[in-house]
């Protein structure tokens, strides 16, 4: 299984909220290509991005800050947050980028993924975010209505690879992660599942791992000292 260490970006900052909101925000670094630096020193072959801002905006405003993290680390790059054009997209992926996350534009507009997935193929990955059984957008503040298991059955059927799964109600809360829902998804799908949310202890890890996930998010656990880096990579 491969570990994502995430940095979630707001104005430029590697930032992380609780549970979504964008009023519990905390600070970690004023330098996030330090904080890469320092996840390729412990191991990691792999780093997810978020751009908390585009989340909101379906723009990029991170995008120079993002670029400088690909420019000082050759991690793959995996990066999210409000995607909602070919654009943007583009911009992505000439940057550099190794694969762009698709969050509310696979709810709200399925035939843009399709065509998204075509022109790209795996560097198209999709993000469900999963509130009550239901998908979360716009930056989980709003819900869609749609159950989760239904919407991961029709991007499976649309030819995506790689799934990036978050259960809202676990992320930054340092309380576990769901580990019956992925070991449902893993069964379910043969799509790449990554866990998002929760992943707190290096037993979080571990059980993952022995599902087979392809791969896990690791984010607050990592700033609060809680897991070690080093020996989660090398338990999972």
């Amino acid at each position: 299984m491969l570990l994502f260490p995430a940095i979630d970006l707001y104005e430029g900052k590697a930032v992380r909220l609780y549970k979504g909101d964008y009023n519990q925000m905390t600070v970690y670094s004023e330098n996030p290509p330090e904080i890469a630096e320092k996840f390729k020193e412990a191991g990691a072959t792999h780093l997810h991005l978020v751009d908390l801002e585009g989340a909101k905006t379906g723009e990029a405003p991170n995008l120079e800050v993002i670029k400088a993290i690909r420019a000082k680390t050759d991690l793959f790059t995996e990066v999210g947050g409000g995607i909602r054009t070919m654009e943007v997209i583009d911009r992505y992926l000439s940057a550099g980028i190794d694969r762009v996350i698709l969050g509310t534009a696979a709810v709200t507009s399925p035939g843009f993924v399709e065509e998204a997935v075509k022109k790209y193929g795996d560097k198209i990955a999709v993000g469900v975010d999963i509130k009550d059984g239901t998908v979360a957008i716009k930056g989980w503040t709003e819900s869609s209505g749609i159950d989760a298991f239904e919407f991961c059955k029709k991007m499976q059927s649309i030819g995506v690879a790689t799934l990036i799964c978050t259960d809202i109600s676990k992320d930054g809360a340092m309380q576990g992660t769901n580990r019956e829902l992925y070991k449902t998804l893993s069964k379910q799908f043969s799509l790449q599942i990554v866990a998002s949310g929760g992943v707190s202890t290096l037993d979080d890890v571990k059980a993952l791992a022995a599902m087979n996930l392809y791969g896990a998010i690791i984010g607050k656990a990592y700033y609060i000292g809680a897991i070690d880096l080093k020996e989660a990579i090398a338990l999972a």
